[in-house]
């Protein structure tokens, strides 16, 4: 069987909030985009624990909807900009760009949600900070106020997948359905797509550490361990086969949880399946792992029966550069 292999090899969480410089770049959203929104009624009524959802890319259709209900953005807190010292933010003053909202972002935001959640946000979870302003339009109108919230975001950092429930009522682990194969651009992974399409991993099972460890946050070494035997069963039975891993010459992959993602109350990972690319990063696959696949457009020739195989190096093991989730 081919060996298990710390998903932190290749991967890097990356959340508005900080990274770990000694994980690799990769699909994780990074911080998300501030949205712009028409200036309207559920714009400027929106208040802490609101939830608002849109369809349009410029959030110009933005409602106020039942926290139960599908939605995009939690809001932790508003900003009045209007009180801000100096003319920056005054009567007639130019619409901020992108950079600027983000700094605003991460200046109020972050601290924002962290106190929405009683200190619980996970910083390697599903949900990061994000920003609404008002739009070039409301801003022009004299609106002045800004929307922290919670989103769950892609790896551009834009809200896109809906949220289902309130954000303090949800786990915050960062894993993705049984089934799901996640893209892949320049040998790294970014959002999921159908298996048939080219993708960096497919995800063979969700384990939850909490039927094993009790009380503070595992070591990762003892998360390993445990890791590796539960995705090597679950891989077997999710391949059909425990040598269908081996003969297609695919690696089980599958990260840990640091102590502030454990203290923040997230307690499941993901085990998933794909190879490592010859410079750095994933090789690229196509079809699903249960049926024929390709690997970097080749068919993958099983090992040898004679000795146990054992797949070459996997690159990315050196801190690389820096750049974000169920």
């Amino acid at each position: 069987m081919a060996v298990g292999v710390t998903l932190a090899v290749l991967i890097t969480m990356f959340a508005s909030n900080g990274f770990d410089s000694n994980r690799v770049k990769a699909h994780a959203p990074g911080a998300a985009q501030p949205t712009g929104a028409v200036a309207g009624a559920a714009f400027g009524t929106a208040k802490e624990g609101d939830c608002l959802t849109w369809s349009k890319s410029n959030a110009g259709d933005l409602t106020k909807v039942d926290c139960a209900s599908k939605h995009l953005f939690e809001v932790t807190a508003d900003i009045d900009l209007s009180k801000y010292p100096g003319k920056e933010f005054g009567p007639g003053s130019r619409f901020p760009d992108s950079l600027r909202f983000s700094e605003l972002r991460d200046e109020h935001c972050l601290s924002a949600a962290q106190e929405y959640l009683g200190g619980r946000l996970d910083p390697r979870g599903k949900f990061v900070v994000g920003l609404i302003n008002p739009g070039e339009a409301g801003w022009k109108a004299g609106e002045r106020t800004l929307r922290c919230g919670l989103q769950v975001s892609g790896s551009q950092g834009i809200a896109t997948k809906p949220i289902t429930g309130g954000v303090r009522d949800i786990n915050q682990s960062k894993t993705y359905d049984i089934g799901t194969c996640i893209g892949i651009k320049s040998n790294l992974p970014t959002d999921p797509v159908d298996c048939t399409q080219p993708h960096a991993f497919e995800i063979v099972s969700t384990v939850d550490l909490a039927t094993h460890f009790n009380g503070g946050p595992p070591s990762k070494d003892d998360q390993d361990k445990y890791m590796e035997d539960a995705c090597a069963k679950d891989a077997g039975d999710y391949l059909g086969s425990p040598d269908a891993l081996r003969n297609k010459t695919l690696t089980l992959f599958w990260d840990a949880l640091d102590a502030r993602s454990w203290l923040a109350g997230s307690r499941s990972l993901n085990c998933l399946v794909g190879k490592g690319a010859d410079q750095e990063g994933f090789a690229t696959i196509t079809g699903s792992a249960k049926g024929d696949i390709q690997i970097d457009g080749q068919a993958p020739v099983p090992p040898p029966n004679n000795g146990r195989y054992t797949p070459p190096p996997l690159p990315g093991a050196a801190p690389p550069v820096i750049p974000q989730p169920r």
